[in-house]
């Protein structure tokens, strides 16, 4: 391999991409608006729930419990007849209905106890779980404060509890969802961009040139890595800058230059994978319908969305041949904890592994196929 012939190939491929505004705008949409939507629309914690209020007994507690209810966690509740909860629960009308039974207040002050019956629509799965908990330390802490003002609803817990939260102290989704946004979107265009560069080489018929020049394949697929790397790794260090710690104002407490390293090994090894899959399809059409489950796989059990450890065992160890799961910690253990490189090393080893593994099986697909793309 000649250095010049990939750095030449490679500033083509630039070329090729400067000359397709459509896919410019598409890497410019995707690290910038998409990150923002997302870091703002997508959230975890309970906000804007809706609730609904059967209040049987319409006491002084059960007003002030009501009343306890507040935003922004929760919207204002709605009260309702008794005959209504099924069909509003039914209709998604309301994500919790809250039943005080009759005599409520009463049964309280004689030491009894009474139960708060909560309907939860679970098909709203976050709100259903969190929401719950809320609702349940709101109540008994309302109780408690209107039994006994002077005491503290804390005094009376067997257990005290001291909870710091690291990384993320206001459990703010946007801190979270940004930058995983950022690392599922290096993933996404670092399959898409090598792969369509070498599916549109066959449409535009410039196969052939690169047939009857002196170049061999793996020059021709390395110039394509780092052509597309290149800019998916200036995307994504920008978007990191202007968008997630600038304009979202989420702090980045990690080196950015060894982030930097882990995204290079990474992108060479999607970007591999992308050129493999290229070469087992003959269109654009069968590329993406190829390339969107392998996406929707990696993006999902990468452990950028749910956590690895809540997968069964099977699924944890097949998802260790992934070069995205282990991108996901390493951007996370960097990004998130500002890890060190003595704490990273291992993920950063496994990357090149898998680097290698990809690049010489597609180098070997891409051999063969290269002839038939003419």
């Amino acid at each position: 391999m000649q250095l010049k012939n990939i750095a030449t190939l490679g500033v083509k491929e630039l070329y090729s991409m400067k000359a397709d505004p459509v896919l410019l705008l598409l890497i410019v949409y995707i690290f910038s608006f998409a990150v923002y939507t997302i870091a703002k629309g997508v959230n975890f914690e309970v906000k804007n729930a809706s609730v609904a209020v059967v209040d049987d007994d319409d006491s002084p507690l059960s007003r002030e419990l009501i009343a306890s209810l507040l935003e922004p966690e929760f919207q204002p509740p709605v009260r309702i007849p008794a005959s209504r909860m099924e069909e509003v629960l039914n209709q998604g009308e309301y994500v919790f209905v809250i039943v005080f039974p009759p005599d409520f207040e009463r049964d309280v002050l004689s030491g009894k106890q009474p139960e708060i019956q909560i309907n939860i629509d679970a098909s709203a799965m976050t709100l259903a779980g969190n929401g719950a908990v809320y609702l349940q330390e709101i109540f008994l802490a309302g109780t408690i404060r209107y039994l006994s003002p002077a005491t503290s609803y804390e005094s009376l817990l067997p257990l005290s509890f001291t909870v710091r939260k690291l990384f993320n102290p206001n459990s703010k989704s946007a801190w979270f969802n940004s930058m995983m946004q950022v690392i599922n979107s290096v993933t996404i265009l670092g399959m898409i961009l090598t792969g369509a560069a070498l599916i549109r080489e066959r449409e535009h018929g410039t196969v052939e040139h690169l047939l009857v020049m002196p170049v061999s394949p793996a020059e021709i697929m390395l110039a394509k890595i780092w052509a597309n790397g290149l800019i998916i790794l200036l995307a994504t260090l920008l978007s990191l800058k202007l968008v997630v710690n600038g304009v979202l104002d989420v702090p980045i407490q990690g080196s950015v230059l060894l982030f930097s390293l882990a995204s290079i090994l990474f992108l060479f090894s999607v970007t591999s994978l992308g050129i493999l899959l290229a070469t087992l399809t003959h269109s654009m059409a069968q590329f993406a319908l190829l390339v969107l489950p392998v996406i929707i796989i990696m993006y999902l059990l990468s452990g950028g969305t749910t956590p690895l450890e809540s997968m069964p065992d099977w699924l944890q160890w097949t998802m260790q041949a992934s070069p995205s799961t282990h991108f996901v910690k390493l951007a996370q253990n960097i990004l998130y904890r500002g890890a060190g490189p003595e704490a990273v090393w291992p993920s950063l080893l496994v990357l090149i592994v898998l680097g290698v593994i990809f690049y010489s099986i597609a180098l070997a697909r891409f051999r063969k196929a290269i002839v038939t793309m003419a």
